[in-house]
């Protein structure tokens, strides 16, 4: 019997028969920029579909050349454009799966000067303002969205998703906030939510029964002004009523102040708002946001709240999510850990998306995969995410790998790592790369420390063809009279071992010297706010959250959070604290830090460390800051020894990870340089 005998349960929509119940999700990849983007994209969705995922949903396209997301955003309007899109249908058909188109109408998101809303009210996020759309041409937009459905079961798509959350156009339109029509499209909420009524009649008129009409409803906009949760089952009872086959569940706006799906919303933390939906209609319901494994997501199902789970970012982590599902290895699940960094990060800051944990994602046919023609021994040195990923790609392609690592766990750094709030995520990544070392046949050595004379003896014995170093990085001194102070401690001291260091415990005045990615983790760990990223509820009070949907938006005051600890960060550089933290999730951790009222001084110089504290200079003024503990998280150097080590040898050694370049802990390049440095022998 299977683990997930729900999730893996069949079902009816429409003329298509499910074999699942796993959704890849629509999103926006931009792998149309690149070099051969057809075949891309087709290989890309063709690679999920072999996962066996039961149902693809591309990233959005235009109904209308103002509708796109940015200039030379996808577009589906003439029949011409047809050649564009067989070959990813015919792919995916190939492969076993089925596809879904979605139209989306980005409205007052689109950062192109046309950009049009239901009111001229410009968005927070967008530099451009939209032009009001007239009664007539919001029912050519509707009409328009009839013709690219048309044009998609041409294209030889199961069905179209009908975009009507995030705050895109239609939502726009079924939002007081931004529509203040006095025409048949505005004013009561019998007016705001015409639009999407009459959309998908519009649709359902154009294309046959067997053709999947789904429609994407904002479950709960979390911005003042948005649907009551009354209002929105009202609209998923109309949506039904008009032909929709089925209903998928979008939460927030893009300009929401509340998090939606980063690491630090707790998993499946929106199931009062899918429930809500699905209460509603009695047609199928998908959940969506933070459900990354086969339990949650069984469990979900299990609970009544919807019929499918909607995964996008977990399928770029790994294409054979649903395969390993079924075949009972979800241990093996390379899992969406939420972090951002390479998937809308990427998109956000206009360059082509792809996936921190799996950089094959996107770049499907830049990869050789075959075993190597030539078998070769190799000695990785180091147990952080750059051996472990090098050592494991290498013996998949059926070369023989030994790990060392002088630690007595896997991980490096990303032990650290998982200590901080909202970072729990560390814990599966850590778990895959132990059963895929495992299953890949790699001899891992823990505690053991490779020296440049033992290594270099087993090249020149033959033992070792090659030499890979994944040795990490090391705390930069920066160089502070009295940083030897008791007071002083490093990072490493804080997330590492957890103990205070040279002081003992950490005290409750804390002053940190660095505001990189490292000096924000240890400032969120040492105020603590780690249950609101465990438990929903506790989530929901931080944020202000209101579950019982009755508010406008579903938002309502938020709860006071009581720090551990008094913290001041302090920089060097005379910028913002914080400016390159990640796109999309930085400003969650500003704003948990704020609320902790952590201070924050910027071009700053140390002068000294003493039993008073920490002497600085900003603008010319001296100051002391009555700190109890001064953590130094002022930056890493690769830690190279071993690499010289070898090289005084004679023994020429692959350097990869941070002991190639230091940069804030990035995982991301770490993995995405082992991979391709594995794929090459």
């Amino acid at each position: 019997m299977t683990s997930y005998p729900r999730l893996l349960s069949p079902l009816q929509v429409a003329g298509v028969t499910l074999p699942n119940r796993m959704v890849m999700g629509a999103m926006h990849t931009r792998l149309e920029t690149m070099d051969r983007p057809i075949e891309r994209l087709a290989a890309f969705y063709a690679s999920r579909a072999r996962g066996e995922i039961a149902l693809i949903l591309t990233g959005g396209y235009a109904p209308v050349p103002e509708g796109v997301m940015d200039d030379g955003g996808l577009v589906l309007d003439r029949p011409e454009q047809l050649g564009e899109h067989r070959p990813i249908t015919e792919a995916v058909a190939k492969a076993g799966g089925r596809i879904v188109l979605q139209i989306l109408h980005a409205g007052r998101y689109a950062r192109t000067a046309s950009c049009v809303a239901p009111s001229a009210i410009k968005a927070r996020i967008n530099a451009f303002g939209p032009r009001a759309l007239t009664t007539d041409e919001v029912w050519k937009t509707i009409d328009a969205f009839a013709n690219t459905a048309a044009l998609a079961e041409q294209a030889g798509y199961a069905g179209v998703e009908i975009m009507g959350s995030e705050g895109y156009l239609i939502n726009e339109f079924t939002a007081a906030l931004t529509n203040q029509r006095t025409d048949a499209f505005g004013g009561n909420v019998e007016g705001r939510i015409k639009l999407p009524v009459e959309v998908v009649k519009a649709v359902r008129a154009r294309v046959g029964r067997a053709f999947m009409v789904i429609y994407r409803i904002s479950t709960i906009d979390l911005m003042d002004g948005g649907m009551t949760g009354a209002e929105v089952a009202e609209l998923a009872r109309r949506v039904e009523t008009a032909g929709a086959d089925m209903i998928n569940t979008g939460i927030g706006w893009h300009e929401a102040a509340v998090p939606t799906m980063a690491a630090p919303v707790p998993r499946a933390a929106w199931l009062d708002a899918i429930r809500n939906v699905k209460r509603a209609v009695s047609i199928p319901v998908m959940a969506s946001n933070r459900i990354n494994t086969p339990e949650i997501a069984e469990e979900i199902i299990a609970s009544g709240a919807a019929d499918l789970v909607s995964m996008a970012r977990p399928l770029l982590a790994d294409p054979d999510f649903a395969k390993k599902a079924r075949l009972g290895n979800a241990d093996e699940i390379n899992t969406c850990i939420a972090c951002n960094q390479a998937c809308l990060d990427y998109i956000f800051t206009d360059r082509v998306a792809t996936c921190l944990v799996n950089p094959r994602a996107g770049r499907e046919i830049d990869f050789v995969d075959a075993p190597s023609p030539t078998v070769r021994r190799f000695a990785v040195v180091g147990g952080g995410p750059a051996g472990m990923t090098f050592a494991i790609e290498a013996a998949r392609r059926g070369h023989r790998v030994t790990l060392f690592d002088s630690a007595r766990e896997l991980g490096g750094q990303l032990n650290m790592a998982k200590k901080v709030p909202g970072k729990a995520e560390f814990n599966e990544m850590l778990r895959y790369f132990r059963v895929a070392l495992e299953r890949a046949d790699v001899t891992v050595l823990l505690g053991t420390t490779a020296t440049a004379d033992d290594l270099a003896n087993s090249v020149k014995t033959g033992e070792f063809d090659e030499v890979v170093l994944a040795t990490g990085v090391v705390p930069r001194d920066p160089g502070i009279q009295g940083q030897d102070h008791r007071k002083v401690v490093t990072y490493i001291d804080v997330l590492g071992q957890g103990a205070g260091g040279r002081g003992g415990a950490i005290g409750e005045k804390v002053a940190i010297i660095g505001a990189g990615g490292i000096g924000f983790d240890v400032a969120e760990y040492l105020v603590g706010s780690t249950q609101e990223t465990l438990d929903p509820n506790a989530f929901m009070a931080a944020w202000g959250v209101d579950t019982t949907l009755a508010a406008p938006g579903g938002l309502k005051a938020p709860s006071k959070h009581v720090p551990k600890r008094s913290v001041h960060m302090f920089q060097r550089r005379t910028e913002s604290l914080g400016k390159n933290l990640g796109k999309s999730t930085g400003w969650i951790l500003k704003a948990k830090l704020r609320k902790a009222q952590v201070t924050q001084t910027a071009g700053a110089s140390y002068d000294r460390i003493d039993d008073q504290g920490l002497h600085i200079t900003v603008n010319g003024e001296r100051r002391v800051i009555d700190a109890d503990t001064i953590v130094l998280c002022a930056g890493q150097v690769p830690s190279r020894a071993l690499y010289d080590g070898l090289t005084a040898r004679g023994v020429q050694a692959h350097l990869i990870g941070g002991a190639d370049v230091a940069a804030e802990l990035d995982a991301r390049r770490a993995i995405d340089q082992a991979t391709r440095l594995a794929v090459t022998f």
